[in-house]
């Protein structure tokens, strides 16, 4: 481990993190098994070990600067943001903001962006993106700004030249995703970066699903706005970040929250210190321990993707199986409805889609901008893996999977017709 479990401001030490690691739970078989590690991930037990102090005996408020409990929740925020930054490049901590999510990150990037401005623009985004950054170009749009939305390949992935094309003497603002959350693509962020550089338009990456699973760098890719989120990454849920550039270019924002001016006035509120220490502690457990556990992560997912592949026939993969998160894996199942699957797969979390879409019947918007079919959609499935998984569970899963694709397709049932109105299909 780093800076975190070392030194006068580490929140951990070394002792304490080898014994939570000793006692942290080992899954074998035991159920139900979670697959579902891109909705969001279980906290690691040393990042609540780090936050815990900050509920009870350094419960102070950061903003409160007269006083050592002030000063010492003051202290642990900058060492969190010091960790974030560190995650992702950044120059200075300074360039870090907290917010509530990645939610807030995008809405603040993407309309403090616009309203900074005082004039209507041009924004380009494109069609895989969260709903937390289509919705707000939708809403920008509403207010007079000319967007642009570009398509993606059949494996979901965007053609930086398609990026550069759609680029205008009015264009102030690219959006792009370093990572699906669906289908695990990761986009050639660095060579978007190059083109909106050269031309002097600012660039702005959700990065939640793929900080720590894919080399990633702000400055390397020429990024100007980074969202990021803690639960997504063995955080606590509720924190996030926004990465805004401080030189070369230096990025303005409106903030889009007023009150007591904290976060250098980007983002008034008071700060959650211990969801902040959390976040910090998370992002230097990715940062150390991630190019390992993205190994094993890719390992059981390659596992489960040979034996669903070779033992089925009619699964198609989804997505670019060239340039994918390692823990992810989209599987369409012809002749068979992925919701009446799931519904057989009970001791097994998994999901059709996005979380943030599941309480609404729409079909992904993903899988329809890669061009993938009525059926295809139907059948679509997502497996996240995360810190917790291992073989065993990866060949029951297989071995379940399996067995219900086939009963569903010998019973007649795969595909009925309630299932696909839900779908939003009929």
């Amino acid at each position: 481990m780093r800076s975190w479990r070392h030194g006068s401001a580490a929140y951990l030490t070394g002792a304490e993190s080898s014994a939570f690691e000793a006692r942290r739970p080992r899954m074998t078989a035991k159920l139900p098994i979670y697959l579902d590690h891109h909705a969001t991930t279980p906290v690691d037990p040393r990042v609540l070990s780090a936050m815990l102090p900050y509920f009870f005996e350094k419960f102070g408020n950061a903003s409160s600067r007269s006083h050592q409990f002030g000063w010492e929740a003051e202290a642990a925020v900058e060492k969190a943001r010091e960790l974030v930054a560190e995650l992702i490049g950044a120059t200075s901590t300074r360039e870090i903001v907290f917010t509530s999510g990645a939610t807030e990150a995008n809405n603040l990037a993407l309309k403090g962006v616009a309203e900074q401005l005082g004039e209507t623009g041009h924004l380009v985004t494109t069609a895989v993106e969260h709903r937390s950054v289509l919705d707000v170009t939708e809403r920008l749009s509403s207010r007079g700004w000319e967007v642009t939305v570009v398509g993606v390949d059949r494996r979901g992935r965007v053609d930086p030249d398609a990026i550069d094309r759609a680029l205008t003497d009015r264009t102030r603002l690219v959006s792009v995703m370093l990572a699906n959350n669906e289908v695990g693509t990761i986009q050639p962020i660095g060579q978007i970066g190059k083109r909106t550089r050269a031309r002097g338009v600012l660039l702005h990456v959700d990065a939640v699903q793929g900080v720590g699973r894919t080399g990633f760098d702000v400055n390397d890719f020429n990024v100007d706005l980074c969202s990021l989120s803690a639960h997504k990454i063995g955080g606590p849920k509720g924190v996030g970040a926004l990465y805004v550039r401080r030189s070369n270019p230096r990025v303005r924002l409106l903030s889009q929250i007023d009150g007591g001016g904290q976060e250098r006035g980007l983002r008034s509120g008071t700060l959650d210190v211990p969801g902040i220490v959390g976040f910090g502690c998370a992002a230097d457990l990715l940062g150390s321990e991630g190019a390992g556990e993205n190994q094993r992560l890719a390992g059981l997912r390659d596992r489960l993707e040979h034996r669903l592949v070779s033992e089925l026939d009619g699964v198609s993969i989804n997505g670019d199986v060239e340039h994918r998160l390692p823990n992810n894996l989209n599987l369409s199942f012809d002749d068979v409805s992925a919701n009446a699957l799931m519904l057989r797969l009970s001791e097994i979390a998994l999901s059709s889609g996005s979380a943030c879409s599941s309480a609404t019947p729409e079909p992904s918007h993903v899988l329809k901008a890669m061009g993938i079919g009525a059926d295809r959609l139907l059948g679509s499935l997502r497996f996240g893996l995360g810190r917790d998984n291992d073989e065993e569970q990866v060949e029951y899963v297989a071995s379940r999977i399996i067995e219900e694709v086939r009963n569903l397709r010998s019973s007649g049932r795969a595909t009925d017709a309630g299932s696909r109105r839900s779908s939003g299909l009929e």
